[in-house]
């Protein structure tokens, strides 16, 4: 373990023999919390471990959401190369896709569309990421992927 890995374990108080753990209150594990702090350093040396990238928070998102909501592109081709879900669809039924559009972040749009996120899918609420769209440069992305 590196010392930068070992003092991202500590300052959050995740256990290095339990890699893949979710936290006590199931938010994060310490694959989603370097996501979500755009840490590529300790998400490649995750991965080296060979941490699960299947696991889901309380809500039912995986890494990659947290990536997405950090915007890295890094982080969210390494998650892909890793083999992470990008189809996940968490409790609401909303995938990855659904949540970029949604927050007008049409360059990761691009990026899980490149990446091969399905537009297809659809939530519980019978929408899709065309659907849920925020902005125009979001839904021509999706229109010409639909």
């Amino acid at each position: 373990m590196t010392p930068a890995l070992a003092e991202f374990f500590a300052t959050h108080g995740f256990d290095p023999a339990q890699p893949s753990a979710l936290q006590p209150d199931r938010r994060f594990t310490p694959l989603m919390r370097a996501a979500k702090e755009g840490r590529l350093d300790v998400v490649d040396e995750l991965l080296t471990w060979g941490v699960d990238v299947s696991v889901a928070n309380a809500d039912g998102c995986n890494a990659l959401w947290l990536a997405c909501y950090n915007g890295s592109h890094a982080i969210i081709d390494r998650l892909v190369q890793a083999g992470i879900d990008i189809d996940r669809q968490n409790d609401s039924g909303a995938t990855c896709l659904m949540y970029v559009a949604s927050n007008s972040k049409p360059d990761l749009v691009k990026l899980l569309l490149e990446r091969g996120a399905n537009p297809r899918l659809a939530n519980h609420d019978d929408f899709r990421a065309v659907d849920l769209a925020a902005s125009l440069p979001c839904l021509r992305l999706l229109r010409a992927a639909a």
